[in-house]
């Protein structure tokens, strides 16, 4: 009898119609949105209420935290994960009306390329959905008073929007940069300045106090929460972002724009990292002291040894020490380079004139050499393993990095990566048969052909590559795509849906061939059946796997919701856990 009440609960949340549950809760976030927009407050609060109180909503969340996040699996300090139907449609009622959030559950997580480690609280499963729920009331209200070159943990928008904001602030011309870090900016926000700033229904504000005071629990000692927001909690990164809102209108009131005068000073943030540009060095020491004091009654201030003032061309001479030209801003190196007149850039206008010196962004020497680090580990814990293994690890961490570094000046790198990746490999080889030689080399390199993401074919000599024919991603397999900078004032929450799909789809393919997927599918995932939403994260997936022969043509690809994967395998799992 339970069998068969787990049975029928586990069919009960399969056959939940998401794509109407998603319908209903996108159209109330729009009006949300909207009326933010417009001004109209009291109608801002009922719709949140409403939200909140909603069915679709908290089933939204749940799915969104059991489902599709990555920390799905990790308990809180209760220990509960949630894994099965049954449990899923617990925690939609238990999510429902006033609740009393836990502690957070804190570890150490170490930091890439260092040997300090830094703390990360987290919450109970519970918690987090709720939080979810949260988040999504409060979201499409802050998106409509965000500032436009605010970049960090907003939707639809990424790293690749503020360095391309950056490329564009500084291409025409020579500029001091302000490059700065605010010191452990979600452990010390100030409670009290962050819930002044949230004017929304008693309801929600009791849960963000609650959240934020809930407390740690590191190693069985309990400890108060008297400042910051949980680095791990579901709506930390939004409640970070409403407290640094301000920062970039503090500079633009400062020094507002001229018409037909040079921008005086800009700034551009990414969660809490920014930079300042100016082409005056006096102005961006202005810069510094303006947004220093205004940090302060937020409870953060720079921090000094990740601060650095330099020049975007030249060296230049600051406090007694010689700043060499160009600075590294989320793992990427911004310089400009002096060139002939058959290189220089331009200025824009139509008297347009050469101006002696080309921009180049480049992936950073420091996230190179992370990123070698991140694959000698890996191939190191591989010694002894399949090839085919080694490369199904290797593949995700050289595409992922690839694509992070796709639309910039990266083939130069990519390239050398390869190289240095292929005598790894060589080593790796020698380390299991021994002395290398052309044949034991050839029981691990083959001749084949790649084809590449852009439709192209490339042949090599040298492929690492299993009898199966699974092969090893090279960096230099990825094309280099310029990113299209995302409108200033743009957010998936005003419902241009055409906008959003073209966007997402230019991050893993062409704007064409996504927009021919989603004719052909007439707007659906292929897997969930649902329609796609602009808040939706897209991916091309092929229908017969490469590794089973499958092209890489149209015939042969779909678009799926990036979370549909997820699903697939938790579906899995249920099925193993009645079988």
């Amino acid at each position: 009898m339970e069998n068969q009440n787990l049975q029928r609960r586990a069919f009960v949340w399969r056959s939940i119609n998401w794509a109407k549950v998603q319908r209903y809760v996108f159209k109330l976030q729009k009006r949300i949105f909207q009326a933010a927009k417009s001004g109209q407050d009291a109608k801002v609060r009922r719709l949140q209420r409403l939200l909140v109180k909603s069915y679709y909503a908290r089933l939204l969340a749940v799915r969104r935290v059991t489902q599709a996040g990555q920390g799905k699996k990790t308990a809180g300090v209760d220990g509960v994960i949630v894994i099965s139907p049954r449990q899923r449609l617990e925690l939609v009622k238990n999510i429902k009306g006033n609740l009393k959030a836990k502690p957070l559950r804190r570890v150490w997580i170490p930091k890439p390329g260092r040997d300090e480690k830094r703390p990360l609280g987290i919450p109970t499963i519970q918690d987090r959905a709720r939080q979810a729920l949260v988040k999504s009331a409060l979201e499409p209200e802050w998106e409509s008073r965000f500032e436009g070159t605010s970049y960090g943990f907003r939707p639809g928008r990424s790293a690749q929007d503020a360095i391309n904001r950056i490329y564009t602030a500084i291409n025409q011309g020579q500029y001091y940069v302000l490059d700065a870090d605010i010191a452990k900016c979600f452990d010390r926000i100030n409670h009290d300045y962050l819930l002044s700033k949230i004017h929304c229904p008693s309801n929600l504000k009791r849960d963000l106090k609650q959240l934020l005071k809930a407390g740690v629990l590191d190693n069985g000692v309990f400890e108060d929460t008297e400042a910051g927001t949980p680095q791990g909690g579901v709506i930390s990164p939004i409640l970070a972002n409403i407290a640094l809102l301000g920062m970039v209108r503090l500079i633009e009131k400062r020094y507002p724009k001229v018409k037909g005068v040079k921008v005086k000073a800009t700034l551009i943030r990414y969660a809490d990292d920014f930079v300042v540009i100016s082409p005056s060095l006096e102005i961006i020491e202005q810069c510094k002291t303006a947004i220093s004091e205004w940090l302060n009654p937020v409870g953060l201030e720079i921090k000094p040894e990740k601060t650095r003032i330099c020049h975007t061309l030249k060296p230049i001479e600051y406090n007694d020490k010689i700043e060499e030209p160009g600075f590294d801003f989320l793992g990427f190196n911004i310089r400009q380079y002096p060139v002939g007149k058959y290189k220089s850039g331009k200025t824009g206008g139509g008297a347009s004139r050469l101006i002696g010196h080309k921009t180049h962004i480049k992936p950073s020497n420091k996230a190179v050499k992370a990123h070698t680090e991140a694959i000698k580990g890996v191939i190191e814990q591989h010694k002894r393993a399949p090839q085919s293994a080694l490369i199904h690890r290797l593949n995700p961490i050289i595409r992922g990095w690839s694509n992070y570094y796709s639309a910039v000046v990266s083939a130069e790198t990519f390239t050398k990566l390869d190289y240095i990746v292929w005598q790894m490999l060589r080593a790796w080889t020698v380390s299991r048969c021994g002395k290398a030689s052309h044949d034991k080399l050839r029981k691990y390199f083959k001749p084949g052909t790649v084809k590449l993401s852009n439709g192209k074919e490339w042949h090599e000599t040298w492929l690492f590559k299993t009898e199966d024919g699974i092969t090893l991603w090279k960096h230099s397999y990825t094309p280099i795509i310029r990113h299209t900078l995302v409108r200033p004032e743009a957010t998936p929450y005003e419902g241009n849906w055409t906008y959003w799909a073209t966007r997402k789809g230019q991050a893993i393919d062409t704007p064409t061939r996504v927009a021919k997927l989603l004719k052909k599918q007439k707007g659906r995932c292929n897997w969930c059946g649902q329609y796609f939403f602009p808040s939706d994260l897209i991916e091309i997936d092929h229908i017969v796997p490469r590794s089973h022969g499958g092209k890489d043509e149209y015939k042969n690809l779909q678009l799926l919701h990036r979370h549909t994967r997820d699903d697939k395998t938790a579906l899995d799992e249920e099925m193993m856990l009645y079988s």
